[in-house]
């Protein structure tokens, strides 16, 4: 099955230090050469890391000017991997991303076959832009490739390269002629990253590097082997039981629909809650976080760090939540704030020593 949830998992790390250490190591090129050209967005940077790591996509959302292109295209440029940018417009077809099928005539014999045609969504690293920009049958197409890693034509399945990554960016406050995203394509996103303005210091660095002649070039420091590598050194991170059940917690607490007691802020502000997808990608992206700050097993903290990029766009707020200015963040943290962590017990740390080791 090509879902990378599905991916098969190795349950420990042969050498978990040595691990770490390759992981620190390709963060460290890759952020060093996006930073000759993005200043600042050091959370941002690092949470699209986690995606690509954690095989997964990512969704930029912010205002325009905040280099959402451009640290997303910087970011393809780090790594020796095929990159196609698709301007996402209101008369974007289907065809025009992923390809389409042509008549060709043999001209020594005269016979005519269809042949199918590649489209831009045959690369590697796939720059959506201003993805809420196309209808939702270009968008359909779109989720097909995201979620199997394939595109259908003529009833023929055509796969994708490996890796695969569609970093998309969205801006928020666009609204005339956009087509939001429908809930169950938003849910195929790992991450949804949220760029906000850079500090006073970093604006005037901005501008100082943006206006003069000199332009910072970006060389390739990763392979795509590499990058498979260091997905397989992701998924092989270990997690105790009661690790994964915090997040199983933390997910369900949002459910407003299924029985059982609710906390209040999610009775009052949440008409749809998260789902199974969420827990899955809580507990991949903890396993990303935990391996880029040098731990050799995943710890409640590394879910709680990247709780906010998993949940933000899987709960639905109602009218309420609208009318008291209340957002998806504003219950995320306050869910991260009441819900349980149970401590492990001896056994499971003895046992979470014995991998480390």
């Amino acid at each position: 099955m090509s879902d990378p949830l599905a991916t098969p998992n190795k349950n420990t790390i042969e050498d978990p230090l040595a691990a770490v250490e390759e992981m620190k190591q390709s963060y460290n090129r890759i952020t060093n050469e996006i930073h000759k050209v993005i200043v600042g967005q050091e959370e941002v940077v690092d949470e699209l890391l986690m995606a690509v790591f954690g095989g997964g996509h990512a969704l930029v959302v912010g205002v325009p000017g905040l280099a959402k292109t451009l640290l997303i295209s910087t970011l393809a440029r780090t790594m020796s991997l095929g990159f196609s940018r698709i301007q996402f417009t209101p008369d974007l077809m289907p065809s025009d991303m992923t390809g389409t099928e042509v008549i060709e005539e043999d001209k020594t014999t005269g016979s005519r076959e269809l042949r199918f045609v590649k489209g831009p969504i045959f690369s590697n690293v796939i720059l959506a832009d201003e993805i809420n920009r196309t209808p939702p049958k270009t968008q359909a197409a779109l989720l097909e490739a995201m979620q199997e890693r394939q595109v259908t034509a003529g009833g023929m399945r055509h796969p994708l390269p490996q890796p695969f990554f569609v970093l998309a960016t969205q801006n928020p406050i666009e609204q005339e002629g956009t087509y939001p995203l429908p809930e169950a394509q938003l849910d195929r996103f790992m991450f949804n990253i949220k760029i906000t303005y850079p500090t006073e210091e970093q604006e005037l660095q901005i501008v100082q590097q943006t206006t003069t002649s000199e332009e910072a070039s970006v060389h390739p420091v990763i392979t795509g082997e590499e990058v498979l590598r260091l997905q397989q050194l992701v998924r092989s991170v270990p997690v105790a039981d009661h690790v994964v059940r915090y997040a199983l917690r933390l997910v369900r607490s949002t459910r407003i629909r299924e029985s059982g007691e609710k906390p209040e802020i999610v009775q009052n502000y949440l008409s749809w809650g998260a789902g199974p997808r969420a827990s899955q990608y809580l507990v991949l992206a903890a396993k990303a976080k935990a391996i880029l700050a040098g731990a050799t097993h995943v710890m409640p903290e590394h879910i709680k760090e990247v709780a906010l990029p998993v949940l933000r766009h899987r709960i639905i707020t109602n009218f309420n939540a609208e009318a008291d200015g209340i957002t998806t963040d504003d219950i995320v943290l306050k869910l991260l704030e009441i819900t349980p962590i149970d401590a492990a017990d001896a056994d499971t740390v003895q046992q979470m020593d014995a991998v480390m080791h």
